[in-house]
């Protein structure tokens, strides 16, 4: 099916429309992603109340619409948590840096078994490295988040 299908043609007539909107529909109600479009057309803000146009997620335009009235504030939260890419960086960091922390010391190199002490140091430089990755994505949530910059 074309995409076009699923959207109304300019000056097509409801009778014209109707048929194409209902086989839209069902093509929807078997797609595997219906649910991931659906939410991606309520956060792109997609359907109009007033606008019969469009079918998208398994949803009319008129249905997109009501359905992100209903939902307008976990939409703000999602759309906002889809902006934050300091927050997803910050948390992989930190993800990264706890992995590191309670990783073995024990290490073999080249058939040879590296000291403890040895690999420990290394460990202590990449999580003061990522200590200092950390903040740098902590003070750009703050600052774009308008915080100003954490001491």
């Amino acid at each position: 099916m074309s995409i076009d299908a699923f959207f109304r043609g300019g000056g097509e007539t409801d009778i014209d429309w109707a048929p194409r909107r209902t086989a839209a529909l069902r093509v929807c109600a078997g797609c595997p992603v219906r649910a991931a479009c659906e939410e991606l057309a309520l956060r792109d803000g997609e359907g109009a109340l007033d606008a019969d146009e469009i079918v998208r997620g398994g949803l009319t335009g008129p249905e997109l619409a009501a359905a992100r009235d209903a939902q307008a504030v976990r939409l703000a939260v999602a759309v906002d948590a889809d902006r934050d890419t300091e927050g997803s960086r910050l948390d992989a960091l930190m993800a990264e840096r706890h992995a590191l922390a309670i990783a073995s010391t024990e290490r073999v190199r080249d058939g040879k078994r590296v000291p403890a002490a040895v690999v420990q140091q290394e460990q202590n430089v990449k999580v003061c490295t990522l200590n200092l990755l950390i903040t740098q994505a902590r003070t750009a949530r703050r600052t774009r988040a308008g915080w100003g910059v954490a001491a």
